[in-house]
């Protein structure tokens, strides 16, 4: 409905921790849930975990028809069809399967070209946006400044004025190989395409996130203070730096991924998000209604 708060969502998942969030996402009132599974295995945990849920009174639940259609294929038929508002997935199984019936059912929003995955590191001092962590392996040029403006868009909605540094092994021209020169290419772009974004690169992590040694090494660098959006040059790259940052610097404190591109408030989760993760995650997507 209008009121986002009063909004509808779809899960497609009922690992245990998802019935713990779902609890959590009544009891505050943030949306009206909509459930997609065995009504005798929800049933089930429901009772175990001594959770106050009730079928038809506080959520909806939806009994799959077959074995093998699969759960998210049919909530985001939903969101396609305006029976919910906005949808989770991907707990289960990897996001590239998610993300085709996303792309089939619900597609991209008409400033997209592509689907790209961001995610949040909640840093001591520090809140760091990282992309494309999920979905896109070796991204071109062309699809890096598209991503890297899905990206800019979301964190102002979030209130945050990117600063964004192009990651790669190369620092200002110091490798000529064909990754540098796509981030140089990126960053080319982006300069056309939106030429008041403070963007930067290609440029070494360190270079991104210190201010003094960039000043250093890069005296006329348009990027000010440290980086807040590192783009990486490959999903290998983002990948990895994302969960070693997670793990070593930021106590596995994390928001997302969130899915950029899609022409409806939709998010694949990952099988290790904790119940503060959903519940977080289904606060953006309750809040990502109104943007699209």
């Amino acid at each position: 409905g209008g009121d986002v708060r009063g909004g509808t969502w779809a899960w497609t998942s009922l690992v245990v921790v998802v019935l713990p969030a779902v609890q959590a996402v009544v009891d505050e009132g943030m949306a009206h849930p909509i459930l997609i599974g065995r009504p005798a295995i929800v049933a089930q945990n429901i009772a175990r975990l001594g959770l106050r849920l009730r079928p038809g009174e506080n959520f909806v639940l939806i009994n799959p028809p077959a074995p093998d259609v699969h759960n998210t294929q049919i909530a985001a038929a939903m969101v396609s069809a305006g029976e919910a508002d906005a949808m989770l997935c991907g707990m289960v199984s990897r996001p590239q399967e998610h993300l085709r019936f996303i792309s089939d059912k619900i597609g991209l929003h008409a400033e997209a070209s592509v689907f790209a995955t961001m995610n949040i590191l909640l840093l001591p001092g520090h809140t760091l946006f990282v992309c494309d962590t999920h979905i896109n392996v070796e991204p071109t040029a062309e699809q890096l400044a598209d991503i890297t403006l899905l990206a800019v868009a979301e964190m102002r909605r979030f209130g945050i004025e990117p600063r964004v540094a192009l990651l790669s092994h190369s620092n200002f021209g110091g490798f000529d190989d064909p990754s540098a020169r796509k981030m140089r290419r990126a960053n080319e772009l982006l300069r056309e395409r939106a030429p008041g974004l403070e963007v930067d690169g290609e440029m070494h992590a360190d270079t991104a996130v210190s201010d003094a040694l960039r000043r250093q090494l890069a005296p006329d660098a348009r990027l000010h203070g440290p980086a807040n959006l590192l783009v990486m040059p490959s999903l290998d790259a983002a990948n990895i730096s994302f969960n070693l940052l997670k793990v070593l610097a930021g106590d596995g404190i994390t928001i997302g991924p969130v899915l950029l591109g899609a022409a409806k408030s939709v998010h694949i989760m990952t099988p290790s998000a904790t119940v503060r993760r959903i519940v977080e995650m289904s606060a953006l997507a309750v809040a990502g209604v109104q943007a699209h």
